[in-house]
């Protein structure tokens, strides 16, 4: 084994990645912990908008682990500001691009879309 100091190459390389690891799951869960505040803190709002487009993202799947698909969809906003939100399965099933209506939101958190049959000229 290779010496430095007094330690062990390998007891420093497995430290390391430990810090690595560690320093990154706690990173995550930080940002994580930091957008939830965010959204509480953000007011609901509630605006006209119509659906732009749909979006999926997979992970996973290949050999023995399993898949896993998250969901989204971008509102565009009749001041033409747009904003992608993350829903699950089932909501993101029940919608259509060009869908227009009145979306339900919270900082970056879906709360409602709720479908009106034609696009209104307001």
């Amino acid at each position: 084994m290779f010496w430095v100091d007094g330690f062990n190459f390998a007891t420093i390389f497995i430290s390391v990645i430990f810090i690595i690891v560690f320093g990154t799951f706690a990173f995550v869960i930080i940002n994580s912990l930091i957008q939830w505040s965010k959204n509480n803190a953000a007011p609901v709002l509630t605006v006209p908008a119509k659906i732009v487009t749909k979006s999926t993202n997979t992970r996973g799947g290949s050999g023995n682990s399993g898949a896993h698909t998250s969901y989204y969809v971008t509102f565009e906003q009749q001041s033409g500001d747009r904003i992608e939100l993350k829903l699950n399965g089932r909501e993101y099933g029940q919608l259509a691009d060009g869908d227009f209506g009145l979306l339900t939101f919270q900082g970056t958190r879906f709360q409602t879309f709720e479908r009106h049959k034609k696009e209104s000229s307001d």
